[in-house]
């Protein structure tokens, strides 16, 4: 096969990165970048004096120092938060054990239109903010200690370009990584798990072994499996094979495991496969690789079901920001909000709407969480002047690839989506045309698992009736589960799922009462910046959890209707329950807080309110100073 070419070149997750003796290094770059906000001619070059800018460390969110004002181009979409261009300057020296490697530059996501140069000479540039990429960077460094210099142009300047807060700047980790010649391809290794039984595992490994040498290699690649308690449980090795100068060879392996140990949502066990390329009793190249043993799938009869069990999906849609953090949020920021949702009963997530940071799916794999990862909020027709609509014609089909390649080896992942209330979709054939093209790229790169797409109003577009939604492995829709249903009863071949839900107990009654439908996605699990209704509100707040990761009191409806635990929490209420709109909109991301957990009401003298108690329990009493008012089933 041969060599994909250098300029975007794929890169693995950073599990699989570690460095094994010498062979493969990984350097962090996330320390001491220089950082200007603003556009600065002949900031690319070497030579250039940024002794006066600040210094950062990546992830770095410019935009979420503020200041929050009115006259923010980003208006409310935004968080009413900053926009522009940002220059990102690092100076480094290629340490000894460099020499004589291949060398790349990581980036898990840059927010957005990056451009990218090292020592001058321009490596490529990359519209979509979410995506990781790379570049190598071989034939441009220099040697003999002196100093070369990346620099990082992003641009998200064009506003509005998104319908939610989005960040700036080099938001997520940067690392060089360097590698011999004949090196493990990044990304390339794929590892399936295709036939599992309680006594063994038949464990499927792709790989592709590239040689950027000058002439031809004998290689031999050794693959261990280790288990989830570290220890080396099958050793395989391939017969050598000689790969030509500037070319790759893939490879196809099975490898048993016995007495597997499944990854579950209550006992997540984790796998690591330990890929060596050796040559003349010499390692080369050294990669290991997160994996999980299971079996998901979806079920039109029956649903979601996980290493034979049914699972009802009990999901929450989740934006990227840490609120304070904005967009570089802490991964135990991530944990605890994780933490919080889990108590809640929730065990999905679906990533609204775009990838993620790899270190959240690395989290979610550890956890026992499943993943809807999802790709788009819109394809050819914008939802805002500057969003993804400007690149997808261009740019689509490598995101989605790349996002693929990066993605496939979480067992979290169980689903991916196409997109977010696609906007195309009336136009039917170039819908259907589009739709059929992303679809054939995730079945390329992944044909493990299913594509889904999260269908808005899919009655009035007719995507039932026009072979739209059939085009899908698992139909989603956003806020019609009876007309989600309706489609299943039509065809009852079809498997179905909610993709985006509303809060209240009919939506979730749909997906609990019919074991055909595979679960829901609240709208949304933890209240986020942007998609605010007018200044000077900053954030959208339907979630279960509050910006600083609490549990709201409306949260404990949910765990009373989620969680396995007995549950009983009580709060009081000040207005009436709103009426759910038949289009959520904006009504339902800002409405007033009606629940609070306290019992001390502003007005100390006679008041209206409302005391709810939230419990899976047979029966509750409640107990006022001591006295009993009676119970209610």
């Amino acid at each position: 096969m041969k060599l994909r070419s250098i300029t975007i070149f794929l890169f693995v997750l950073l599990i699989a990165s570690q460095a094994i003796g010498s062979t493969r290094i990984v350097q962090s770059l996330d320390a001491g970048w220089r950082f200007f906000k603003g556009d600065v001619a002949g900031a690319e070059a070497a030579v250039f004096d940024d002794s006066k800018w600040r210094t950062v460390d990546t992830p770095h969110d410019w935009s979420i120092e503020g200041p929050f004002a009115a006259k923010n181009p980003t208006g409310g979409s935004g968080g009413f938060l900053p926009a522009g261009i940002g220059w990102y300057r690092k100076s480094f020296v290629l340490p000894k054990e460099f020499a004589g490697r291949r060398i790349f530059v990581e980036f898990d996501g840059v927010m957005a239109n990056s451009d990218v140069w090292i020592n001058g000479t321009h490596l490529g540039k990359r519209p979509y903010g979410y995506v990781s990429f790379g570049y190598e960077l071989t034939v441009h460094l220099f040697g003999n200690s002196k100093a070369n210099v990346l620099a990082v142009r992003a641009d998200n300047s064009g506003q509005p370009a998104s319908r939610w807060y989005s960040g700036a700047g080099i938001y997520r980790h940067v690392r060089l990584l360097a590698t011999d010649p004949v090196h493990l391809a990044e990304w390339a290794t794929y590892i399936t798990t295709p036939k599992i039984t309680e006594a063994k595992a038949v464990v499927h490994i792709e790989c592709m072994i590239a040689n950027q040498s000058e002439k031809p290699r004998d290689v031999e690649l050794q693959i261990t499996i280790n288990s989830p308690a570290g220890k080396s449980q099958a050793i395989y090795k391939t017969r050598f094979r000689v790969i030509p100068e500037g070319q790759g060879v893939d490879y196809h392996e099975d490898v048993d495991v016995t007495n597997p140990r499944l990854w579950q949502l209550e006992h997540p066990d984790l796998y690591h496969a330990q890929l060596v390329v050796k040559s003349a009793n010499r390692i080369l190249d050294e990669q290991v690789t997160a994996f999980g043993i299971r079996d998901a799938r979806f079920v039109s009869e029956t649903g979601f079901w996980l290493n034979g069990r049914s699972v009802k999906i009990k999901g929450v849609c989740l934006h990227h920001d840490g609120s304070a953090f904005g967009a570089a949020v802490p991964l135990r920021v991530w944990e605890r909000r994780l933490e919080q949702l889990r108590e809640l009963g929730v065990n999905a997530i679906r990533t609204a709407h775009n990838p993620p940071a790899p270190e959240f799916l690395d989290l979610c794999d550890r956890m026992g969480f499943l993943v809807m990862d999802e790709i788009f909020d819109c394809w050819t027709v914008g939802k805002t002047p500057f969003d993804y609509h400007m690149f997808f014609k261009d740019w689509s089909q490598a995101d989605i690839r790349d996002t693929v390649l990066r993605d496939r080896n979480h067992p979290s992942i169980i689903l991916y989506s196409a997109g977010n209330e696609i906007h195309d979709t009336p136009k039917e054939d170039l819908a259907k045309k589009i739709l059929a093209g992303l679809v054939e790229v995730f079945h390329q790169f992944d044909p493990s698992r299913p594509v889904t797409q999260a269908l808005f109003r899919p009655n009035v577009s007719h995507d039932y009736d026009n072979g739209l939604a059939d085009l899908l492995d698992v139909i989603g829709t956003n806020y019609r589960d009876l007309e989600l249903l309706a489609a299943y009863e039509a065809k009852p071949t079809r498997k179905i799922i909610g993709t985006e839900q509303r809060h209240e107990l009919a939506t979730w009654l749909a997906a609990r009462d019919h074991v055909q439908h595979a679960g829901q996605f609240l709208w949304s699990g933890i209240d986020y910046l942007g998609e605010s209704l007018k200044w000077p509100i900053i954030a959208a707040a339907s979630g279960l959890l509050d910006r600083t990761g609490a549990i709201k009191p409306m949260a404990y409806e949910r765990q009373s209707w989620w969680s396995e635990k007995p549950v009983v929490h009580i709060v009081r209420r000040i207005n009436p329950a709103l009426a759910v709109p038949t289009d959520p909109g904006f009504a339902a991301l800002g409405g007033l807080q009606s629940q609070f957990a306290d019992w001390t009401p502003p007005n100390a003298g006679p008041h209206e309110e409302t005391v709810e108690a939230y419990s899976n329990c047979e029966e509750v009493e409640l107990l006022l100073n001591g006295k009993s008012l009676g119970g209610k089933a």
